[in-house]
């Protein structure tokens, strides 16, 4: 019986990853899962810096998307990187 269970999971995996492989949609979905997933872990920006961006502090930038902003890009300033890495608003990842 346990055989017959790992099969029919097995079968299921195979038949899903089918449809994935076969969909032509699918592949923008993915992308796109994986991106949002990015945006909300901080780990890739929802918005590029754009000249003239300027924000009064880590929160407003995150809010607008572009955090972590590097080192001569616009709307990085020193105050708002804390730990002088040249990386001002990056997640914190604990130490």
């Amino acid at each position: 019986m346990p055989n017959i269970i790992g099969l029919a999971a097995g079968a299921g995996l195979l038949i899903g990853a089918g449809t994935y492989i076969f969909d032509p949609t699918a592949e923008g979905t993915i992308a796109s899962r994986a991106r949002a997933v990015g945006v909300s872990g901080g780990f890739v920006r929802a918005r590029e810096p754009q000249a003239g961006d300027y924000w009064s502090g880590c929160n407003a930038a995150k809010a607008a998307g572009t955090a972590p902003i590097y080192i001569g890009e616009p709307g990085y300033r020193e105050g708002m990187d804390g730990d002088g890495d040249g990386i001002a608003c990056e997640p914190y990842r604990g130490r």
